[in-house]
Order: C-alpha cells, then structure tokens, then sequence
C-alpha cells in the first residue's frame, strides 16, 4: 500500500482488518465497493501490518560470535561483539574463527522462552540472525556447510523451533540476512579473494553459490515471514538486489523488506543504528536500538536500558511516526542474560496495561517532545504520557488548537477524570500530587475532532524545558547531523551547530505562558573557554564566559526575562574563542520562582 497516503492507507488497513475479523463488515464492504475491491484492499493490507499497527519487536543477534562474548585470547574487545573477527576489533583469521564451531553448542536455547519474553514485553514479532557478517549461518543450509548444524556439535536448526514457537503464541517471525558482507566465503565483501583451490573469486561467485540460495532457504522452510531484513550494501550493484528482493516477494508475498536491502527497494526506512530521531519523520520507518551497547552478547557489558528509558526510547519513537525494534543478544549457551529479560517483561507490563498508547496509533501533532514527556494520537484520542509528573498538581499543554471534550488520568483499567482549563492559549490541567505510574503516567484526553497544534516550544512554566539545536533557524553558522561511536560500533546521534562566524546566530521561537525569569543552560563542545550570548529579539541580552569540554556538558549562562506571555524568538551566538570548533547541542530553560526582573533593571550589550 506504499503508493497510498498514510491516511487511505490506515484506513484501508482498519477495513481489512475489520473484514478478516467480522464478515457481516466483510459483506457490509462487498455491497459498498465490490467484492474483488475488498479482497485487493485486504491483501495489501496484510503486508507490515505488524509494522505499521504494532509498532513495537524484537531483534535478537546470536550466532558464533556469541561464544567468545567479545574475549579473544584473554583479551576484552570493548565494542559490538557481532564484528569480533573484523580487523577493527580482533581481526581473527577466518580458518581459527571456522574452528570455534567445533565447540559451538548452544543446549541452553529455549526458544520456547525466547517467543514468550517477546510477547510478555508487549513485541508484536522477533526478527533474528540467519547469518550475520561473519558467515555463520544459525539454520541448517543445503547451500553451504558452515551452519549450526552441519558444523557445530549442536547439530539441530534453533530456527525451526522458533519459527514455531512465535507462531504457537501469537506474534510473527522474521529473519535478518547479510547479503553484502561475508568475511568468511570467497567473493563476500570482506571476505578472502581467492577459493579453497587457489582460484580468484568475486562477488559474483559469493552471490551466486551463497546468497541467493540462503535467502531462498530462508524464506521458503520456516513458513510465513514477517520481515527479511538485510543489511549493510555497501556498493553492492542494484542487480543482485533486485534479484534477493524477487526471490522475496515470490517466496513470501507478505514480508516487508528492509531499507537496508539498498537502492531504494525497500518496503520502509530503517534508521541509524540506535537513532531515535527527534522529529517527526515522514513515511514507513523503524529505529533499532539494543537493550544494552553492544547487538551480540558481550561478557562485560550490564549497561542495560532500564525499564523507564525503554518505555520512553519506544514512545518517542512512535509519537514521531516511527516502529521501535529493540534487540537482545543471548550467549553463546543461547541462554538470554537475565537483566534483559527483566527490564523487557517490567516494560512489557507497563505495555499491556496501556495498550493503547503504543499500538495502532499516530505521530504526534507537536512534532517533538514535550517537556513533560510525549503524545501519542488514535483518532480523536490524545495519550499524554508523562514522564516527569509535575511537582505543582498542573501540568501545561501549549498550542492545542482543538476543543477537548473531556480529560483523565489513567490506572490501568481504572481512570479519573481531571480538571482543565484554558490560559493564554495553553491547556492547564489539575493533576493529581502523586504520580500514578511509577514508570510513565498516561493522562487520555477526548477532543472534539482529530488534535491540530501549534508545534512552537512553550516554555513550560514548571519542568525544564530543551530546545535541541535541529529545531534552530540557523544564521552565518553550521547546523549538521553528528554522529560518532562511544566504543566500536556503539552509534551517538545529535544534531550541532558549529562553524560560528561573526554575527551568526541560532535562533528558536518559543512560548511563555508565565512571565518572569529563567535560568538559560548551553550545552555545548569546544575549547578552550568560550563567550556565548543569549538574546531576546527587542529584549534582554545575557552574556558570559564558561569553560568549554571536547565531550558535550550543559553550562549555566544566566538568568533571561520574559516579561509578558506570548511568543518570543531567542537568538544564540558564540562570540569569543575558537569559535570554529564549538558545538551547540542545545538551550535550556528553567524557570525560577517568584523572579521577575524588570527588563529595564538588566544591561543589555
């Protein structure tokens, strides 16, 4: 359905489901615009309806690499423990890695288990390794030994029983495949450049005798696939893409294919690794991100996501339009670390107490978050989910331009309907003291027709508030993505402005709604100490020197005033220093108590 616009295609997706689950709606639409027109509009509808509508899966990587949990000769790799044998982490000869499935032998695998964690976290389907980079396929291929069955003492397919077992609990089933990079067959990228009899291969005979096959096998013996997600194409010519992606449809007509298939011949976008984006993106997109920082299982690293910041990693990423596919990686037994299993389920309650927060619903009409938290729309329903409950009993909405029929606060099954009223153009509502939700509260709120806002940033008069530097109309200066790995293949995403010359500015509109004084936080990289200016465009100027960090810290400017409500531009420069090389990441606000300076009492420069 991606030649329909989000709309048609939504509402096409609501009939057809509603036809497969109720034939009398069936007959209803039959009569209404033709048999044959319902039956089309239904098959369409089948492919990424888990996608688009569930909005939230599992990714699992597990395969050889598992085994050494990125310990290599008694030395620690710190990074993503899928690459291990790359010349960028242990650099491991292919002949001593093909050895290590001689003792490769995962009895701990349950995938019995695996299936109910993904459906107790609330995942609506799994997609996991076939074979990853390192050529080790996780199923028993005809086309190539170097598989868990053939070559390892396990000698059994995981992967039949997984496929079984997401099918026995309700939730679909798909496969990851690198159809680029195979370090370990002649031919692959990455891979030797010669065949076991001395003879030169390219990438024609890797393709030919490998891939295709393996990406037929895969996606003709495990039953319905949800989701072939390839990865990695590189400079893979357009050709064998083309070829992989008819062997999918032909093989299974109702899989979406992934973005990273390459040449635009994916079913959707699928964003940077462990991107979450902070705009709304158009289109059909998923962000994948990991319950810790590494994809493979890595011995040491328990720097698990807790349950909170996977709930607010999820909603964020629908409330901008997007699925959210967040990855385990269990070890090299094939047992699945305990602390990920735990903060997925305590997430995963959260999940199936409000269901209806995450699934089937629609981007938010402010475009961003909020400083309280984010939206998530269903028609005329707004769900408000408040991850920093307000310290005062109210809690500030701006810019809704829609009537609100009635608003409550939400427990679960149970709910009570609050107080609101309207203030300059901003919805305050009564809130209870006390949080409802130990992890993130819902408030639901009924409008009068589908939510319209305004999406300028109200500074809220009670919670922080961060303006991120994509959201800057930026003037003489560079406004970029920046991206960068912590440790190897551990991805940072932010949006900076740099490159500062003479009379640049960044510049943000903003809303008040209580005049007064706020604290103004920058946070920013540079060197070595730096002069930045915060003005008010026919107000106050505030400048000041602070120490500047080649990592991004905020630093504490001054106080600025509003001194009526209404809407504001505030200008940023970087005025003295090696302005060049400073970063800003963002502008905070926050707002300061019974303050409120008159504007004639402050020097401006």
């Amino acid at each position: 359905m991606k030649h329909f616009n989000p709309v048609t295609r939504k509402l096409l997706t609501t009939v057809a489901f509603l036809s497969l689950c109720f034939p009398i709606f069936s007959q209803q639409m039959d009569k209404m615009w033709g048999k044959s027109v319902v039956k089309l509009r239904a098959e369409d509808a089948k492919r990424g309806q888990l996608f688009e509508q569930g909005n939230y899966a599992m990714f699992i990587h597990w395969g050889l690499y598992s085994q050494l949990a990125n310990n290599v000769k008694d030395k620690t790799y710190y990074g993503i423990g899928e690459w291990i044998m790359n010349p960028r982490m242990a650099g491991i000869p292919v002949a001593e890695y093909e050895e290590l499935a001689k003792t490769f032998n995962p009895d701990k695998f349950d995938a019995k288990a695996i299936a109910k964690l993904a459906k107790d976290a609330g995942m609506k389907y799994v997609v996991i390794t076939s074979k990853h980079h390192d050529g080790f396929a996780m199923y028993d291929s005809k086309s190539n030994d170097f598989n868990v069955v053939k070559a390892t003492p396990y000698n059994y397919d995981p992967m039949k029983d997984l496929a079984k077992a997401c099918n026995e609990v309700g939730i679909g089933f798909g496969f990851y495949y690198s159809h680029n990079q195979d370090w370990t067959f002649p031919g692959g990228n990455g891979g030797p450049e010669k065949d076991a009899e001395g003879n030169a291969a390219d990438f024609d005979d890797y393709f030919v005798k490998k891939c295709l096959p393996q990406v037929k096998e895969i996606t003709s013996e495990y039953g319905p696939i949800e989701i072939v997600w390839f990865d990695t194409p590189g400079n893979m010519p357009k050709k064998y893409v083309e070829e992989l992606v008819a062997v999918v449809r032909k093989n299974q007509p109702n899989a979406m294919i992934c973005g990273r298939a390459g040449h635009g011949l994916g079913d959707y976008q699928s964003l940077g690794d462990m991107e979450v984006p902070v705009s709304n993106q158009p289109g059909l997109w998923e962000t994948v991100d990991t319950t810790n920082d590494s994809w493979a299982y890595a011995w040491y690293d328990q720097n698990w996501k807790a349950p909170k910041l996977i709930l607010e990693r999820l909603i964020a990423t629908v409330a901008r339009g997007g699925t959210y596919m967040l990855n385990i990686g269990p070890r090299g037994d094939g047992s699945v670390p305990q602390n990920a299993a735990d903060t997925l389920r305590v997430s995963g309650e959260w999940i199936h107490r409000y269901p209806q927060v995450v699934y089937g619903t629609d981007a938010s009409p402010w475009q961003h978050a909020l400083p309280w938290g984010d939206v998530t729309v269903k028609d005329k329903t707004m769900f408000l989910t408040v991850s920093e409950w307000p310290t005062n009993g109210k809690l500030y909405l701006p810019g809704l331009k829609t009537g609100i029929k009635s608003a409550k606060v939400l427990r679960g099954a149970e709910s009570e309907t609050i107080e609101y009223q309207n203030e300059n153009g901003w919805i305050c509502f009564t809130v209870p003291a006390a949080a409802p939700e130990k992890l993130i509260s819902v408030i639901q709120v009924e409008l009068e027709a589908k939510p319209e806002a305004d999406p300028c940033f109200g500074i809220d008069p009670d919670a922080n508030t961060d303006l991120l530097s994509e959201f800057a109309t930026v003037k003489g200066a560079k406004k970029e993505t920046k991206q960068w790995m912590e440790k190897f293949g551990e991805w940072k995403h932010t949006n900076q402005i740099s490159e500062w010359e003479p009379g640049s500015a960044a510049t943000w509109e903003v809303n008040v709604l209580k005049p007064g004084s706020y604290q103004v936080d920058l946070t920013y990289a540079g060197e070595p100490r730096l002069v930045w200016s915060v003005a008010v465009d026919g107000g106050e100027t505030i400048q000041n020197q602070q120490n500047a960090s080649l990592n991004y810290q905020s630093f504490q400017i001054g106080w600025l005033n509003f001194p009526k409500p209404g809407k504001y531009r505030v200008n940023v420069s970087c005025i003295e220093g090696i302005t060049k090389t400073a970063s800003l990441k963002s502008i905070s606000f926050t707002a300061i108590p019974g303050i409120s300076l008159p504007i004639d009492k402050v020097t401006s420069n």
